[in-house]
C-alpha cells in the first residue's frame, strides 16, 4: 500500500523523535517541579474560594496553563515562584466566579480536602462544624487569607505576592483573622 502523504508524516515523525530525544531546558524541569509541589495547595485554594470540585480542577487547569505560558515573565527578584503562581492561581478563580454571573466575591467559607477522607469521630465532626460557623464570620477578604495559609500552605510573603499586598500588611491581616476565629471559637465553646 502506497503511503498517501509521504513527507508529511516523514516530517510529523521526524519532529516527534527530535523532541523525544531533545533535553528538556531548565526553565522546563524549574517549572514541572513547580507543578508537582503546588498542584494539590493550589486545587486547595481553588476548592476552597469556588465550593465546587469540578471549577477548582478547572482553575487549577487554567492557573498552570497560564502560569506556563507566562513563566518566562517571572522575575525571582518580585518573589518566589508559588507567590507568583497562587497570584494567577487567585485570577482564575476571580475570573470563574464572574463567569458565573456572580460578584467577584469569595465563598463563604473555604473547604477542608480533609473533611472527605472519611467519617470523622463526633468530636472532629463538632470542632468542624464550629470552624465553618467562625468562617462565615469573617469578611470575604480575610476567609481568602485563611484559605492561602491554612488549606494552600503559603507563607505570608507568597500570600503577600498572590494579593497584591506588602508582607507586613497580609501578615497583620492575616494575624486578625485568626484572632477573630479563635475568638468565635472560645466563644462557642
Amino acid at each position: 500500500m502506497t503511503d498517501r502523504f509521504p513527507a508529511r508524516s516523514r516530517g510529523v515523525d521526524q519532529a516527534l523523535a527530535a523532541a523525544a530525544t531533545e533535553a528538556p531546558r531548565e526553565a522546563d524541569l524549574a517549572f514541572d517541579r513547580l507543578y508537582r509541589s503546588s498542584r494539590d495547595d493550589v486545587y486547595a485554594y481553588a476548592a476552597g474560594l469556588l465550593r465546587d470540585r469540578a471549577a477548582a480542577e478547572e482553575v487549577t487547569a487554567t492557573a498552570f496553563e497560564r502560569a506556563y505560558r507566562k513563566r518566562s515573565r517571572f522575575d525571582p527578584q518580585r518573589g518566589n515562584a508559588r507567590g507568583w503562581l497562587f497570584g494567577i492561581a487567585r485570577n482564575a478563580a476571580l475570573d470563574e466566579l464572574r463567569r458565573r454571573g456572580r460578584q467577584a466575591e469569595l465563598g463563604t467559607d473555604p473547604i477542608d480536602p480533609a473533611a472527605f477522607a472519611g467519617p470523622a469521630d463526633a468530636e472532629r465532626s463538632e470542632l468542624r462544624l464550629m470552624l465553618a460557623a467562625a468562617l462565615k464570620q469573617l469578611e470575604p477578604r480575610e476567609r481568602e487569607l485563611v484559605s492561602l495559609k491554612f488549606f494552600a500552605g503559603l507563607s505570608n510573603r507568597e500570600i503577600a505576592q498572590a494579593t497584591g499586598t506588602s508582607e507586613s500588611n497580609a501578615g497583620t491581616k492575616l494575624h486578625r483573622a485568626v484572632n477573630k476565629l479563635r475568638e468565635a471559637c472560645d466563644g462557642a465553646l
